[in-house]
């Protein structure tokens, strides 16, 4: 099963501690708040951070590692159960309503992004806390093989294409893809189909019972992402090694060992960019470019929210403010890799232009397609598809992808009739 977008970082694992002072109950011991998280390695160790930073409090906190099986916090009436979860789907909080308890009304009334809305309200109750976004349309590069060509990062997706086949040309592997982590592959497509038709986009994100398989524009958006994948001379290692290839290891192809000059990379990859980046001075970062001449970048948008399984109690909702208050945030955000909600300042160049362009006008921002597609979204349905997309195509020449077009399609409406 491939990872989930947080557990990337590699390193297994184990439940750990935190924060333990307190005020002890009839039997000596005060009841942990225990924090469910899906963060692993790098990322574990700065949440801890963040934790250790908001000094001693009258609780101890127990922070869960678990991974893919984040959704198995749900539900949960033992007195093992999360008293918070740190949600990396938040699409998945409308369907979670009967096992969260609301947000207390000072929290629910705090200013946040508008798109956030759409998921943690439910019925004009707020059920979840953002905590960390995740900009999704980011690429990272070395500037340094641009360079040997003589150009400059892409303003549209055309120019992308000829950025690629001058690289090749060059014998350089333009393209190091994660294939082995399906939310790569239904990343690279929902930039696509955002920056093709943003109306598509938004309908099938909203609509009760999605048929993207019937959609003329999510076709067309297949067909010019196998524009890209279909050149030959653009993955490094071929379809064989991308097919394997999970989201560390594609950055550390770019950046450690140098046989490729860009990754489709969220902010969240910045710690691994720069502990592998053998010249730190060689690194660079694009956003997703244009489609075509006065569209809007799309930018889409991930994150994890802090939602409270039912019942609550008076601590973690303690915690959670705590955790909501943007100077707790500070730790993380110096270690890098981490963008918080509407704040543009205290991170690198690189993330700084991030955060600028998640509220700058002129974008077309939205929240990731396959977490609101659900499970016709998830490893069962569009990642098993757009896997399927890639070894029809990959490296083949554009001749096949028309037909591949085809073939996902049918694929992917199998799915939509079982999840129908």
């Amino acid at each position: 099963m491939p990872s989930s977008r947080r557990a990337f970082l590699g390193a297994a694992a184990t439940l750990v501690a935190a924060g333990c002072s307190g005020t002890p109950d009839v039997l000596g011991l005060r009841r942990s708040v225990r924090v469910a998280v899906s963060w692993s390695g790098t990322e574990l160790r700065a949440f801890h951070s963040v934790l250790e930073g908001l000094g001693e409090l009258d609780y101890p906190v127990e922070v869960i590692p678990l991974g893919d099986d984040i959704s198995t916090a749900f539900g949960s009436r033992s007195a093992r159960r999360p008293d918070i979860v740190m949600l990396p789907q938040p699409g998945l909080v409308p369907e979670h309503v009967h096992d969260l308890e609301s947000i207390p009304d000072d929290l629910a009334a705090r200013g946040r992004a508008r798109l956030w809305d759409e998921l943690l309200v439910v019925d004009g109750t707020t059920y979840g806390v953002p905590f960390k976004t995740a900009h999704k349309s980011a690429v990272w590069y070395r500037p340094s093989m641009l360079q040997k060509v003589g150009l400059e990062p892409p303003r549209l997706w055309s120019d992308w294409l000829e950025l690629n086949r001058s690289l090749s040309l060059a014998g350089i592997r333009p393209l190091s893809l994660a294939a082995g982590d399906g939310w790569v592959l239904t990343d690279f497509l929902e930039n696509v189909l955002l920056g093709a038709s943003p109306s598509t986009y938004r309908a099938l994100a909203t609509t009760a019972k999605p048929k993207p398989s019937e959609q003329p524009q999510f076709a067309a958006a297949l067909r010019l992402l196998g524009t890209m994948w279909s050149a030959p001379g653009t993955l490094a290692g071929g379809v064989e090694r991308s097919l394997v290839q999970q989201f560390p290891d594609a950055i550390v192809e770019v950046f450690g060992h140098r046989r490729a000059a860009m990754v489709l990379a969220s902010d969240f990859a910045e710690p691994v960019v720069r502990s592998f980046a053998a010249d730190p001075a060689d690194i660079g970062m694009f956003t997703f470019p244009p489609i075509s001449p006065g569209a809007a970048a799309p930018v889409v948008v991930g994150g994890d929210v802090m939602v409270l399984p039912r019942p609550s109690t008076d601590d973690a909702k303690d915690l959670v403010r705590r955790l909501a208050d943007p100077a707790a945030l500070d730790p993380w955000i110096a270690s890098g890799g981490f963008l918080a909600d509407g704040r543009t300042t205290g991170y690198s160049p690189e993330l700084t232009r991030l955060a600028e362009q998640l509220v700058a006008p002129g974008t077309s921002l939205q929240f990731d397609l396959s977490d609101r597609l659900k499970r016709l979204g998830d490893i069962n349905g569009l990642w098993r598809v757009l896997t399927d997309f890639l070894v029809r195509i990959g490296n083949r020449g554009s001749d096949v992808v028309p037909g591949a077009v085809e073939s996902a399609l049918a694929e992917l409406g199998a799915v939509e009739k079982v999840e129908g």
